[in-house]
C-alpha cells in the first residue's frame, strides 16, 4: 500500500508540474494511466484484470446499455476473464512463493540466552510514556534477558 502512495504521489507530481492548484482536475488522468501500466507481479494493468483488455482511451470505459437477451459471446467473454483472474492468481502466488523464499534464505535465527543484552523496539501502543510523537526514538537500551518465555518471546529486565 506504501508503495502504491508513494507511485501516485510521483505520478501526480509529474502531471501537476507548476499549475499546483488544479491537480484535483488531473485525478482522472493520474487514474487512468496508473491503472493502464502493468504490474510487476502480474504483468497485467488493472484494467487487463478487470476487463481483459487495456482501453485506448477513457471513453472506451463508458458503460454499455444492458441486453435483456441471453449471449453466448458474452458467457465466452465471461469464462474467458474468469481464466484470466485464474492466472493472474497462479502469478501472484508464484512471485510471492519466490519472494518468501528470498526472504527465508536470508533470515537468520536469533536466539538469546538469559543474562544476554538487547535493545527494544519502543511502539506506541506498548509505551505510550515513551512514544509521544513520531520523531521520539524508537528504541531503547541495552536491557537484559531474564528468561526465555516461549520460541520467540523472552522476559526482559526493563526499568
Amino acid at each position: 500500500m506504501e508503495v502504491t502512495n508513494r507511485t501516485l504521489g510521483s505520478l501526480l507530481r509529474a502531471l501537476v508540474k507548476k499549475s499546483v492548484k488544479g491537480w484535483d482536475e488531473l485525478l482522472p488522468h493520474a487514474e487512468f494511466a496508473f491503472n493502464s501500466a502493468p504490474s510487476k507481479t502480474t504483468r497485467l494493468s488493472p484494467f487487463q484484470v478487470v476487463y481483459g483488455c487495456n482501453p485506448k482511451t477513457p471513453l472506451d470505459l463508458t458503460p454499455l446499455p444492458i441486453l435483456a437477451k441471453y449471449s453466448w459471446e458474452a458467457e465466452k467473454r465471461a469464462k474467458e476473464i474468469k481464466d484470466l483472474h485464474a492466472q493472474v492468481w497462479e502469478r501472484i502466488e508464484k512471485v510471492n512463493s519466490q519472494v518468501m523464499q528470498q526472504v527465508i534464505k536470508h533470515k537468520k535465527g536469533v536466539h538469546f540466552q538469559p543474562g544476554d543484552l538487547v535493545w527494544i523496539h519502543i511502539r506506541k501502543g506498548r509505551f505510550p510514556s515513551k512514544r509521544k510523537s513520531k520523531i521520539m526514538p524508537r528504541s531503547d537500551g541495552p536491557f537484559e534477558i531474564l528468561e526465555q518465555v516461549g520460541p520467540n518471546a523472552y522476559k526482559v529486565d526493563l526499568p
